[in-house]
């Protein structure tokens, strides 16, 4: 996956467990968190979908990580390189 499949399968993942957020404008530099409403249960939820869609293991030291939008494609960029984009709009 390139990086802007990896921002789109985030977002995706983000739709499915924060149906009614606007997702259209996120900032990629900016905390997730503090453009939409997310919880700690939701951003559990999204590393749970990632291992459950891509099969990465996301060690809880490395949450932090994920926290935005381009962080998470930069960390995700070497988990994901030879996966295929899941969405739900694909499926």
């Amino acid at each position: 996956m390139t990086r802007d499949e990896i921002a789109i399968a985030i977002k995706d993942i983000i739709s499915q467990i924060a149906p009614d957020e606007d997702l259209g404008n996120l900032d990629p530099k900016v905390r997730l968190r503090d453009q939409i409403e997310l919880d700690s249960m939701d951003f559990l939820d999204i590393v749970m979908e990632l291992r459950k869609l891509y099969g990465v293991q996301v060690p809880e030291a490395d949450y932090k990580e994920l926290a935005t939008l381009e962080g998470c494609a930069n960390y995700l960029e070497a988990h994901l390189a030879d996966k295929e984009l899941h969405c739900a709009s694909n499926a």
